[in-house]
């Protein structure tokens, strides 16, 4: 538990333990509970997966168990937080064969493996209910319940390296390579935030409304769920690759490429520590407070506030001489170039440092060292030996990070020995002058040093010019160049408005026509009334699809006829054809003994092809029409069930007419009543989801139940066929529709969907949970009129 005051002494953190036991780098730390003390799990590239314990010491770590099951790499891993069925929880595994292994204690095998990335899995994330998200270089984040993906996250254009659920249900967050991070609700994307300026590595979540994120250019920023960027934080010198929250604070801690891990209080770098590996990958807070960090040297280091818990003093002088031994290259390390020659000597280090971190570097005997700077114990500590440093000419990678941007040169200016040193950033390309006169204004300095800064510029860097087109340098882990994703375009336009008629509106009264009038509920009839004790579900689960029938033949015939004379040329139908239709449609809303033609057939389909301004009484004459057996079996056949659903996306576009789109989403939902429809929309339901949930901001109430009793036709068909990923897509839209919509009665069938999915299944209900669903349905249970609204609401919460 976290330690009193006294306990934490000074407040800063000091070793507490060295874990060696992993043969190659460290890539994933997670804290893991257990009864008898706060222990970890680690990931490495040796394949292995391990769970870490307290020692009889109490401040060692010893391995508890060894699990394997990953064919290559391990990248990352979580904690499942414990359930009825796993008491001590489970853990979570991704990597670079593609996988996701999840363990439980009582074996080292897993207990089930998650197979549907197509690359390397790099981050996870667990939310409530047992959702498991994942995030991977194949450009998609998943989510998972138990051994089943519920849906895919797609939107970014590299790969996601960092996800996080929120606290708020059904948020959930990804962070990409293409310098974006992007905000999901029901696995469609809200909003996208941008600022970054190269790969997105790592997620933290400080509260509901705000979160934090690190990045490859080298700085931490701080989110408003809204989209507004708070604040911007810099001190780490190269890629950041991670960062958790401090528990029961805002404050945190990070892990980057320039051998450091920090410690951020009130917004500023109040502790550096650094590490004799290079590549400090990962870290984790246990509830104790104590950091637990993983690094390209395979050991595993904890650090501490507590003096009961520190290290005893022949292992901390272990730790600081193996850190005095290590080699440091100027360029991971924002050390500008360096001239041996023009380094003071050791005495230099008899001046106290100004601030906890500082670098000094001294000659010693030729060489140069570098030291930091221990506030804590107002001592310089030797941590390394400078690598590469001979003279002034440009390192070869090209770049130095600088607050997240990249230069040729970055010097540190001393103005005087008692002050600050200030960093100036420089590229071949730049005027010097020009540099050494904004350095200047920028850090308020007396303008007599121009001359001597600027001759400091030439001298340093031999007045070399850019040769090379190279912009970035390699990524330690993936060993390729810095991604730069290609430009996005994006267009929209406003729906034109409703076209209607003189007298003919397509769906100005037309409702759906449901079996069994008066006692169903869809029906509106005033035969229902609610019981006054305990409210019988008679909504849900819906056993047949709800279909639009209502029509008023004439005027839709009137319609068509006064428009066939505005009809292209080569589109006007003649009257034996506008006759077979006529006949068609009267067949179909009073069925006869003569049966559909070909040749009727054969009209409507060149009708339904008239110019999108003028079809849609045509398309009206469809919704009806593909309800009988003949023309629903034509039109959803092997050899034309493609060619007509693509026609019905086209007209159901989001800048399309909303009067097309109101009847497509109707002949759609009327498409369930034969079996041929049925099949197709089953088959195409990502395509249907996609296309219809794309209209769904359109303030237009019918466009809303027509696209409400969609989702209750899809969710009918997965319960007979007990889809649970069909399920998982069915409440997402269920979920994301809900949020726009304001008319009850698309309200209402919204709900029976949801009921209709979730009865007698436990993972839909979790999931449901986990999408925050109970929390959205929650306003209508205040609805008086229509009364069915409220009732089937309350149903709803008793299951959730």
């Amino acid at each position: 538990m976290a330690g009193t005051g006294e306990e934490e002494g000074d407040g800063c953190y000091r070793l507490r333990s060295s874990v060696p036991g992993h043969e190659l780098d460290v890539r994933g730390v997670a804290r893991f509970p257990l009864p008898f003390g706060e222990g970890f799990v680690s990931v490495s590239r040796d394949r292995s997966v391990r769970l870490w314990t307290p020692d009889s010491s109490g401040r060692g770590f010893a391995e508890l168990h060894r699990m394997s099951g990953h064919s290559s790499f391990v990248s990352c891993v979580c904690f499942i937080p414990p359930s009825d069925t796993y008491g001590s929880g489970m853990i979570a595994t991704g990597g670079n064969d593609h996988n996701i292994c999840v363990y439980h204690l009582d074996s080292p095998n897993p207990l089930y493996v998650l197979k549907g990335h197509k690359n390397t899995v790099c981050s996870l994330s667990c939310g409530k209910f047992g959702t498991l998200l994942s995030g991977s270089w194949d450009t998609t984040g998943k989510v998972w319940l138990n051994e089943k993906c519920m849906m895919t996250l797609q939107g970014h254009t590299a790969a996601v390296w960092a996800v996080k659920i929120l606290p708020e249900q059904g948020l959930m967050l990804t962070a990409s390579a293409d310098k974006s991070i992007k905000l999901w609700k029901a696995g469609r994307c809200e909003k996208t935030y941008l600022g970054h300026e190269d790969c997105v590595r790592g997620l933290a979540t400080l509260s509901d409304v705000e979160f934090l994120s690190c990045s490859n250019d080298a700085s931490v920023r701080r989110w408003q769920i809204t989209g507004e960027c708070l604040q911007v934080y810099y001190g780490h010198t190269n890629y950041i690759y991670s960062i958790c929250l401090i528990p029961n604070s805002q404050d945190f801690v990070t892990t980057s490429e320039d051998r450091s891990v920090r410690i951020w209080r009130g917004g500023e770098c109040s502790q550096t520590i650094r590490l004799p590996a290079q590549s400090v990958w990962c870290c984790c807070i246990l509830e104790n407070g104590d950091i637990v960090v993983g690094a390209s040297d395979g050991i595993i280091r904890v650090f501490t506030k507590s003096p009961n818990r520190t290290a005893n003093l022949e292992e901390i002088q272990a730790f600081e001489e193996e850190l005095s031994q290590a080699t440091i290259d100027p360029k991971t390390e924002d050390l500008g170039d360096i001239k041996v020659e023009d380094l003071p000597g050791k005495e230099h280090l008899a001046e106290p440092g100004t601030k906890d971190g500082q670098t000094r570097l001294v000659n010693s005997d030729g060489k140069v060292e570098a030291y930091q700077w221990s506030a804590i114990e107002s001592r310089w500590m030797k941590i390394g030996d400078v690598v590469g440093s001979s003279g002034a000419t440009q390192q070869s990678s090209g770049k130095v990070l600088f607050e997240g941007k990249e230069y040729d040169y970055v010097f540190s200016i001393d103005v005087n020995e008692s002050g600050p040193s200030f960093k100036l950033p420089y590229n071949c390309s730049d005027d010097p002058w020009l540099v050494a006169f904004n350095f200047l204004q920028k850090n308020d300095l007396n303008p007599m040093f121009l001359d001597q800064v600027a001759k400091f510029i030439i001298d340093n860097t031999s007045g070399q010019a850019v040769t090379s087109t190279e912009t970035g340098y390699a990524d330690p882990f993936t060993g390729g160049g810095r991604y730069i994703p290609g430009s996005l375009s994006s267009s929209g336009s406003s729906a034109d408005p409703f076209t209607g008629g003189n007298r003919y509106v397509p769906g100005s009264a037309s409702q759906s026509a449901l079996p069994d009038p008066g006692a169903d509920p869809f029906t509106g009839r005033n035969a229902y009334r609610s019981a006054a004790a305990q409210t019988p579900n008679i909504y849900f689960p819906k056993k047949d699809p709800v279909t639009f029938d209502q029509a008023n033949p004439a005027q839709i015939l009137g319609k068509l006829k006064e428009l066939n004379d505005s009809a292209p040329e080569n589109q006007k139908m003649p009257e034996e054809d506008l006759m077979r239709i006529d006949k068609l449609l009267h067949h179909v809303v009073n069925p006869s003994g003569e049966g559909v033609t070909a040749q009727q057939m054969d009209a409507l389909w060149r009708v339904i092809n008239w110019p999108e301004e003028i079809v849609f009484p045509a398309l009206d004459i469809l919704r009806l029409s593909i309800k009988n057996q003949i023309v629903n079996e034509t039109f959803y056949s092997d050899q034309e069930g493609s060619q007509f659903s693509s026609y019905l996306f086209k007209l159901m576009h989001l800048g399309g007419r909303q009067a097309n789109q109101l009847l497509v989403l109707r002949t759609l939902c009327n498409s369930f009543s034969q079996e041929p429809g049925t099949k197709l929309m089953m088959s195409q339901r990502d395509d249907v989801f996609t296309r219809a949930l794309e209209i769904k901001s359109i303030g237009n109430k019918n466009i809303h139940t027509a696209l409400a009793t969609l989702i209750l036709n899809y969710a009918v068909c997965l319960r007979r066929m007990n889809d649970l990923e069909g399920k998982a897509q069915c409440l997402s839209a269920i979920s994301t529709v809900l949020e726009v919509v304001q008319d009850l009665e698309a309200s209402f069938r919204l709900l029976v969907a949801l009921g209709t999915l979730i009865t007698d299944d436990g993972n839909a209900v979790k999931l449901a949970k986990s999408l925050g669903v109970n929390s959205q349905i929650k306003k209508y249970i205040s609805v008086t009129e229509p009364a069915k609204v409220s009732e089937c609401c309350r149903l709803l919460l008793n299951i959730l």
